[in-house]
This record gives structure tokens, C-alpha cells and sequence, in this order.
């Protein structure tokens, strides 16, 4: 996940960005809102992080501007008033959710994390592994040649798995990744999916069972 975190105060705006790049985010900082359009402008942020009163350009117009030319990344707008009125022109401005000075950054990470689940990600390039060719640009999947019909969620679990590049991921992982917040961490529909998923992609099996641990391919 690239993150972009737009903040005046220096310490805070630093010390966000040190606590995101521990949870192996991708983070760039700027300080006042004419840099967040530049930036903004070359680069495709999945969340970003912006304070509402910002030196330069307002960070109320800075969302504006975002929203009007249809920014594919999601906005966290932060303020030092938490007021519902404020908490409502801010998401009328177009943010995807807002969040009060000062903050736990627990609830920071957890919500940049849901927001990054819903943005519009790059075109990543083609994965190949174990004879599946998996493209996420165009959506297609390949075993040997053939081609594989999954549903949206069966092709989440396997672009995870995928990208993991061999290593185990636990089911949590699968369903951290590939569901939304909303998802019920005590279901089994990380199970029944990769069981689903086991068939369609045929013999032998590619996904493997880790006991007590997760899966990989």
C-alpha cells in the first residue's frame, strides 16, 4: 500500500509516517497542500492522509480538487475539531472517512488499512507460479495454458497467494486482504473459498495446506 500523508505539524506528520512504514506501508510526506496536489498529480496514492488546515492550499479544497478530477486513491481527512458538523462537511467534501486530533494510532493504521482495501489499486504486472498465469489487469486466470473461471473472491485468495511468493499465509491474512473490515473474522469463508478454489484449479494440487499455520503455493 502507498500512502501519502499531508500534514503541517512536521513532528506529527513524521512520526505518522515512521508508524505506517513499520506496518510495511509505503509512505510519503509533504507538509502544506500545494505539495499534496504535486504530488498528488505523478503519483497514485491508495490512501491518503490529509489535514484539513493546511498552510498553502486549504486542505478542504486540496479534497475537492482530488474528488473533482476523480483521484482513484481514498482520502482520510484528519482535523483538530471533532464536532459532528465538522465530521459532515468533511465527508461532504468528498473524504472517505475522517478522523479526530488528537488520535489513538491504532485506529489510524486500522483505518488507513480499510480504506487501502478499497482503493483502486495500480495495474500490477502478469504473476505466473506453479504453471498459473494470473493477470490482475485483465482479470484472467490460467493453469497450463487452460483457462480458469473464479469468482471475484476465489481470484483475490489466489492473487494473495501469489504474491506471497511461497511463503505461508494464515487464514487471517487471507481474510484481512481479500474481504473487507466488515468481514466476520469467525467465518469459514476462508476455508470454503480456498476448498472451492483447490477444485476449479485442478490436479495436482497447487494450494497447500500449512497446518496450524495457513497456506501457500
Amino acid at each position: 500500500m502507498r500512502v501519502l500523508v499531508v500534514e503541517d505539524e512536521q513532528v506529527l506528520a513524521d512520526a505518522v509516517a515512521v508508524g505506517l512504514r513499520r506496518e510495511s506501508m509505503a509512505v510519503d510526506v509533504v507538509y502544506d497542500g500545494d505539495a499534496a496536489l504535486e504530488h498528488t498529480s505523478v503519483n497514485d496514492y491508495d490512501v491518503i492522509v490529509l489535514d484539513r488546515d493546511l498552510p498553502g492550499t486549504h486542505g478542504d479544497d486540496v479534497c475537492a480538487s482530488l474528488v473533482a478530477r476523480s483521484y482513484p486513491g481514498r482520502i482520510l481527512m484528519l482535523t483538530a475539531a471533532g464536532e459532528l458538523s465538522d465530521k459532515v462537511e468533511g465527508l461532504t467534501l468528498g473524504a472517505d472517512d475522517y478522523l479526530a486530533k488528537p488520535f489513538a494510532f491504532a485506529e489510524l493504521i486500522a483505518r488507513v488499512r480499510a480504506l487501502g482495501r478499497r482503493a483502486a489499486p495500480p495495474l500490477p504486472p502478469v504473476l505466473r507460479r506453479s504453471g498459473i498465469t494470473l493477470d490482475p489487469a485483465n482479470h484472467t486466470v490460467q493453469r497450463d495454458g487452460h483457462d480458469v473461471a473464479l469468482t471475484p473472491k476465489e481470484f483475490a485468495v489466489l492473487e494473495v497467494l501469489m504474491r506471497a511468493g511461497g511463503t505461508v499465509v494464515s487464514a487471517e491474512g487471507l481474510l484481512e486482504k481479500a474481504w473487507d473490515e466488515n468481514a466476520d473474522p469467525f467465518t469459514n469463508v476462508v476455508r470454503v473459498t480456498v476448498m472451492t478454489l483447490r477444485k476449479k484449479l485442478g490436479e495436482p494440487p497447487v494450494i497447500h495446506t500449512v497446518p496450524g499455520a495457513g497456506y501457500r503455493i
